[in-house]
């Protein structure tokens, strides 16, 4: 019996007609209705035409949480007065009667399915939906689309919007889209789903029908901690504030009535609150994605008397609607992907919410009656948080995401109608990965063996994983490693990979159960893609043998010492450790690591990794790094979960990482040519010894390397070299042209043009060091175009004064100095001048002793003006040297008066 009273106060039911009419005209549609309107629940029940006594369409909801779908499915056949998988069947008109054939309502998630020929509304994850329409592009059967949750911004959603637009375009131009928000921030969809060429008139935007929520005013209490908290880093939330935020659910519970709802980010967050809520004189109960699903429906079925307190994941932002809350704790934080490319280290990482998902939360407070939101930050801080949460596809690992697109036929995802494209970079980084692994060929197809990966519902890698693991260790034990791999294990179960293995077959918990749901799904899904290829390779006749495509990552797996070992095939034995070594090390190749002492190691990757205090991984040589994240303040990455393997293992996974050949550089303590012959596993060296005779050409771009870090000063520079480069300067400075740079920019920009042959005799650092620099720097001047032959002309290495003395010109300075005795110059009248004339030398006239007694490029006003000074100021200190009065018509000399008389 269908429970209209329920049903008749939804407020999302008086937007049906507007919604009805608007695919009609146009076959797709922006739905806006707020949390709690009935968006999820009334809606497909509508458009399935189960309230109207209509014709029947078969409606597929998509939702972005496992625990939303099953949510979702079970209060629609409650609302219909049935259960889920039961209901009675339908007639040639689509009307209920007759004998029960399945449920109407009904759900496809990960690891559970409850259809029957019966279902006619479908919820599933946005995973199942790609791999369903991977599968069978037309959707076959299905009349209309409901995407939920569309304004969370999920990768798969916005992926599966994309491909039902091209869809519609091309294959169904009738098939109805639905894109449901809770938020009126719906412009971008509407200009999406306009936009795709299907039934109805195109060209502009899919219309927008907004239903009005029941919404009771909230009232905000700023509520941040007393004493500052440290902001959060990777996964890591202070304790601090999880103590606060604790406290603050007590004083809700103090000063309001009803039920709390507080958010946290994390499962881990939540378990540490809910062990300080002891006494709080209400039940306690926690919702996130591992909850089992008995404690999901008794928070979602309101409570018996008693007050509670829910704890919740942002799953309760607005996929799933808490009866009976009046106050709302937020802590004010979320989780979203990051990827660090350069690492190889994907995770989750915890930050600040944004201000829409603050908005969000808050409104689950006043959906019922008015409410309370206790916020734990300060007022001031809210306008500093960001508007929107990011869109998944602009920070998190698109492994996955291009393996789609490929098999989609649109590698790069440039057709896709997208509401942001990919980055390049992350599409590069995940090209890579795919085309290593045989998921992909040279020009970005997919190949049959990486159709064959997307098809298993797991990541890239871990598809890889399975495929290639179960050849050594038996499907079984493949899928048991992969689905510890696909969900981390509870932290109790420890960082070893291996012991948390052992500990999830013996254990009852809820995560021992999903994990066993998930390995025998795995193992079905991979009997079913070898059945698949087997059939493939029949009909191509028999290409392809091993399911392998590609080469790389995704060529043949054989593990040292395990394919003649029973127990390492799959049988009973303790063989768990080498098994979860090898299927981690398949997942993740760039991840094997090698020991450096104290409990570190370096990844083949090249980043360095750090196990906790006291793990049993710290004494092994070798680990397969399953699980990692990297602290903003550590230098290396804090290992999470890893298995112990040897090196055969780690040669074998991350074969395509393995080099070997001739290394010569620039480097050692004494800064010299260093030549080796290493062979590497990525950044890791496995064996080092030294060459025969190093390749010429590496030593001379070692020694190029040297002269880049340390500069010229590696070579020798005699007075006479550096002399001629400041010649060579000058020049170059006053004339240009033909005249070259010779800075040191320039000189190690060019190093072949004037240093090839010493260059290609050289060995070492000191054969730097005995080059005659000067005769390598000659063979710059300009010898081509006849310039050269008068380079001591332009810029003369001495110059030649009236005493007869050849004086060395300096030019080191921004103007080339003639420094000279004064009485060496009399006579000259006129000050001497260097390139072609064009530039006056800064004559220095010096005492008899040498010591500076004046300065000037006129040397004809000195001798009028200045001389008289001099002369006075000197004359009487060297009485023994001629001081004429009119010294621009003196006799020049460099000796005493004494001696002028005896010659």
């Amino acid at each position: 019996m269908i429970r209209t009273d329920a049903l008749d106060q939804l407020p999302v039911r008086t937007a049906l007609p507007a919604l009805e009419h608007a695919l009609d005209a146009r076959g797709a549609a922006v739905l806006c209705a707020p949390p709690g309107t009935g968006k999820t629940t009334l809606v497909p029940l509508a458009l399935a035409g189960l309230l109207n006594g209509g014709p029947v369409r078969r409606v597929l909801v998509a939702e972005p949480r496992r625990i939303a779908a099953r949510a979702a499915a079970r209060r629609m056949a409650w609302l219909l007065g049935e259960e889920v998988g039961e209901g009675p069947a339908r007639d040639g008109s689509g009307r209920g009667g007759g004998r029960a054939t399945g449920g109407r309502i009904g759900f496809t998630v990960r690891g559970e399915r409850r259809v029957g020929p019966g279902t006619v509304v479908e919820v599933v994850t946005t995973g199942v939906l790609l791999q369903r329409l991977q599968r069978d592009q037309e959707l076959a059967g299905i009349d209309v689309v409901v995407i939920d949750e569309c304004h969370e911004r999920h990768l798969d959603a916005d992926t599966a919007a994309a491909f039902l637009l091209d869809v519609r375009a091309a294959l169904r131009p009738e098939l109805r889209l639905v894109a449901a928000s809770a938020t009126t921030d719906a412009e971008g969809w509407a200009r999406l789903l306009g936009g795709d060429g299907g039934a109805g008139q195109g060209g502009s935007d899919a219309p927008i029908v907004e239903a009005e929520g029941v919404s009771h005013p909230v009232e905000v209490v700023w509520a941040p901690p007393a004493r500052p908290v440290q902001p959060p880093h990777g996964m890591r939330v202070d304790p601090a504030l999880l103590e606060h935020v604790a406290a603050v659910v007590h004083r809700a519970l103090r000063e309001r009535d009803g039920d709390v709802l507080c958010f946290l980010p994390g499962v881990g967050e939540i378990a540490r609150v809910a062990g300080q809520l002891g006494g709080a004189g209400a039940e306690v109960l926690q919702v996130h994605g591992r909850a089992p699903a008995a404690v999901q429906d008794a928070v979602l079925a309101g409570g018996t008397g008693g007050r509670r307190v829910v704890l919740a994941t942002s799953v309760a932002e607005s996929s799933l609607t808490v009866p009976g809350v009046r106050v709302v704790v937020d802590a004010g934080l979320a989780r979203e992907p990051r990827t660090d490319h350069a690492r190889g280290l994907s995770a989750l990482t915890t930050v600040r919410a944004s201000q829409a998902a603050a908005r969000q939360r808050a409104g689950r407070a006043g959906r019922e009656a008015p409410g309370a939101v206790y916020r734990c930050w300060a007022e001031e801080e809210d306008a500093r948080l960001p508007r929107w949460p990011s869109p998944e596809i602009k920070v998190a690992d698109l492994t996955a995401f291009a393996l789609q697109t490929a098999c989609w036929g649109d590698p790069d995802a440039s057709g896709l109608a997208l509401l942001d494209p990919p980055p390049s970079g992350a599409m590069a980084a995940a090209g890579e990965v795919l085309r290593a692994i045989g998921a992909l060929d040279a020009d970005g197809r997919a190949t049959r063996r990486g159709a064959g990966m997307a098809r298993l519902g797991v990541h890239p890698r871990l598809a890889r994983a399975l495929l290639d693991g179960s050849e050594e260790v038996g499907a079984r034990r493949a899928a048991e490693v992969v689905a510890l791999l696909s969900e981390e294990p509870p932290r109790a179960y420890g960082d070893d990979l291996a012991a948390a293995w052992r500990t999830a077959r013996r254990g009852g918990d809820a995560y021992a159960g999903r994990w066993r749901t998930e390995a025998r799904r795995l193992e079905s899904a991979l009997r079913s893609a070898e059945a698949s290829h087997a059939r493939g390779a029949r009909e191509e006749g028999g290409e392809g043998g091993g399911g392998r495509e590609g080469g790389g990552e995704g060529g043949p797996a054989r593990a040292h010492g395990t394919s003649g070992d029973p127990r390492a095939r799959g049988e009973d034995g303790p063989a768990d450790d080498a098994a979860a070594g090898l299927v981690a090390a398949l997942a993740f190749p760039e991840r094997v690591a090698r020991n450096r002492g104290s409990g570190t190691y370096l990844m083949a990757s090249g980043t360095g990794a750090q196990v906790g205090d006291g793990s049993r991984l710290g004494s092994a040589e070798w680990i397969a790094v399953a699980v990692a994240d990297r602290p903003v303040t550590a230098a290396s990455a804090r290992v999470r979960l890893a298995a112990v393997i040897d090196e055969d293992a780690a040669r074998l996974a991350a074969g395509p990482l393995l080099t070997s050949g001739e290394e010569v550089s620039w480097a050692g303590e004494r800064r010299d040519v260093v030549a080796r012959h290493v062979e590497r596993l990525g950044a890791i060296e496995l064996l080092v010894r030294p060459p025969a005779a190093p390749d010429p050409a590496r030593v001379r771009a070692a020694l190029l390397e040297g002269l880049r870090r340390e500069g010229l000063g590696l070579l020798r520079w005699s007075r006479e070299a550096s002399e001629l480069r400041q010649r060579m300067a000058f020049l170059h400075r006053e004339l240009g042209g033909a005249w070259p740079d010779v800075s040191d920019a320039a000189l190690l920009s060019r190093p072949d043009e004037w240093l090839g042959p010493e260059l290609d005799r050289a060995r070492k650092r000191g054969d730097l060091e005995r080059v005659a620099t000067g005769r390598a720097l000659a063979r710059l001047l300009p010898w081509a175009t006849g310039d050269a032959a008068r380079f001591d002309e332009l810029a003369p290495e001495r110059m030649a004064v009236p005493s007869g003395s050849h004086i060395r010109i300096d030019y080191g300075g921004g103007q080339p100095v003639l420094a000279v005795k004064v009485q060496e110059l009399f006579g000259l009248e006129q000050t001497p001048r260097i390139a072609g004339g064009r530039v006056p030398l800064l004559v220095h006239l010096l005492s008899p002793a040498g010591r500076p007694a004046a300065v000037t490029t006129d040397l004809a006003s000195f001798w009028r003006e200045g001389y008289r000074s001099v002369r006075a100021e000197l004359r009487g200190r060297y009485p023994k040297h001629p001081w004429p009065e009119d010294p621009a018509h003196a006799e020049p000399t460099r000796h005493t008066k004494a001696r002028l008389n005896r010659s």
